[in-house]
Formats: structure tokens, C-alpha cells, sequence
């Protein structure tokens, strides 16, 4: 039999406080390091059998139950993170994080609508001590993406949505990304690509990526200068498949743990270079629907 156990706990008698990262580069280490002890966590029982185990610190200030403490506890995450809906992709767990660490705000698509722009930028405003990153995460297979490419490789089926105002915004915004990502595969690799056998699967990859991207590039220049000066925006895609963070990056082959968000024009020229040459895009074009 094998199993894995994760554990919240804290101590009652203890009066240190979790430290927080001090500056948005340590904040990205903390998650990383965090995502890479949570899928190694399983990663030790893909054969075999046996149990697995993780214990999670919390704070007993962040459950407000510290003897003494009077009223409800003070927000002090230290990262902000756009996800999405998907109930596969659950963030302070994937994370390795507890209560009071991340303040998440979820969405189909992760999409940067009026509501979430408005969360995150409370969070900016009003969490500055403490806030020092903010992550746009996309995740591998998303059902939004993937809707938003079958529309815009078989346009018909997009007439299906016309009565629906709400899931049409939502797919609106991602066709936008979904055309650059294709017109820069074919760019890149030539129009015979889409006879590839899993040229659908590679291109909502391809989407995802760049979506999670312009995403951040964009809560990057909406907040840059919206409370602490040196709060910072990243990108990454959590795979379902092995519960890693993945986040290809212009000028270098390194895909592991999140990224900075591009700086311009050039940049996202870069990644989407990057996208489309990494070993994962290339597995998938080749390998067909699965």
C-alpha cells in the first residue's frame, strides 16, 4: 500500500513567528523550493510501496489562537497568486504553504478581468509589508485554453457560445493568445505543423505559457508602482503530470520553477522562441492526443 501524509501543525507553546521572505527573489526561492518538496513528496512512491510524510509549520498567529492574542489575525502573505479555477491545481498545497502565505485569487483561465486586476490590487495596496510577489499560474491541459483553441482551429463551433455572454469574455481574451501562439509556431516551424498528429495538445501548451506570461507582464505594469517598490510579477504552469512547476524563459533552456515576467516586445519574441523549442512542446507535437 503506499500513502502520503500531509500535516498542518503548530505549536501552541511556540512565540517565534515564521519568518517571510524579505524581497521578491527570496519569495520566488521559497515557492520553488516549497513546489519541489511537494512533488518530490510523491515522487517517492511511484513504485513500491511504503508512506510518505510532510509536516507543514504553521504559525500560530495566523490562526489567531496564540494565548493572548485578542481579535482575528493581521493578513500577512507574502506572495499573491492568480490561478486557476481547476480543482486539480490546489495552490497552498502545490506550493508546500499553510494559512496566511499566499493570497489567492482564482479564475477560469486565469484571466485578468476588472475583479481580479481590483483583488490584486487591494492586495498591493493594502498587504505592502508583507507582499513581495505576485504569480500568474497557468496549468497543463486547461479546459479554458483547450476551448479557446478548438475555437479558433474549427471557428464553427464558436456559434455555439453566441447566447453566452460570460463564457464568450472569457474565451475572447484567450483567442487573442492563442492566434500570436500559433502565428509564432508556424513562424517558427513552418505551416506544416499543424498536420503534426498532436499539433492541438502543443499549441494549448504553447497558449497557456504565453497567456500566464502576458498575464504577469501585465499585473507587472498595473502594480509595479502600487505599494512596496519592489514587488515583482512571475509566470509558471503547474503539469498535472508530475505536479511541478514549469516555466520556459527566453535566451536560456531552463524550464524549472517560476519566471520573471518579459520586459517587452523582445522579450516575449524569446519565450515563445523558447516555448516552441523546449523538449515538451516538441514531445507533444509528436505524440499525438492522448
Amino acid at each position: 500500500m503506499r500513502q502520503v501524509e500531509i500535516t498542518y501543525r503548530y505549536d501552541a507553546d511556540s512565540t517565534v513567528s515564521r519568518p517571510r521572505p524579505s524581497d521578491a527573489d527570496e519569495a520566488c526561492r521559497r515557492l520553488d523550493e516549497g513546489n519541489q518538496a511537494f512533488a518530490t513528496l510523491f515522487d517517492s512512491l511511484v513504485s513500491g510501496s511504503g508512506m510518505a510524510r510532510r509536516v507543514i509549520a504553521v504559525d500560530s498567529r495566523d490562526l489567531g489562537i496564540l494565548p493572548g492574542d485578542h481579535g482575528p489575525p493581521k493578513q500577512r502573505p507574502y506572495a499573491a497568486v492568480l490561478g486557476c479555477s481547476d480543482a486539480r491545481v490546489p495552490i497552498e498545497l502545490i506550493f508546500n504553504e499553510g494559512p496566511n502565505d499566499l493570497f489567492v485569487v482564482r479564475v477560469a483561465g486565469n484571466g485578468l478581468g476588472g475583479e481580479v486586476l481590483g483583488s490584486l490590487r487591494y492586495a498591493a495596496d493594502n498587504l505592502g509589508d508583507s507582499l513581495k510577489l505576485v504569480v500568474v499560474l497557468g496549468h497543463s491541459g486547461c479546459g479554458a485554453v483547450s476551448a479557446a483553441v478548438d475555437a479558433f482551429l474549427q471557428p464553427a463551433t464558436y456559434i455555439s457560445l453566441a447566447p453566452d455572454h460570460s463564457l464568450r469574455a472569457i474565451l475572447d481574451r484567450l483567442l487573442i493568445v492563442v492566434h500570436a501562439s500559433a502565428t509564432r509556431v508556424q513562424a517558427i516551424l513552418g505551416p506544416e505543423v499543424t498536420r503534426c498528429p498532436g499539433y492541438r495538445d502543443a499549441l494549448i501548451e504553447a497558449s497557456v505559457v504565453l497567456n500566464a506570461a502576458l498575464t504577469a507582464y501585465t499585473v507587472q505594469k498595473e502594480l509595479g508602482g502600487v505599494g512596496q517598490g519592489d514587488l515583482q510579477a512571475t509566470y509558471g504552469v503547474y503539469l498535472l503530470s508530475t505536479r511541478q512547476i514549469w516555466a520556459p524563459r527566453g535566451g536560456s533552456a531552463e524550464c524549472a520553477g517560476l519566471a520573471r515576467c518579459p520586459a517587452d516586445l523582445a522579450d516575449f519574441a524569446a519565450l515563445a522562441d523558447a516555448v516552441v523549442r523546449s523538449d515538451r512542446f516538441t514531445k507533444l507535437l509528436e505524440q499525438g492526443p492522448t
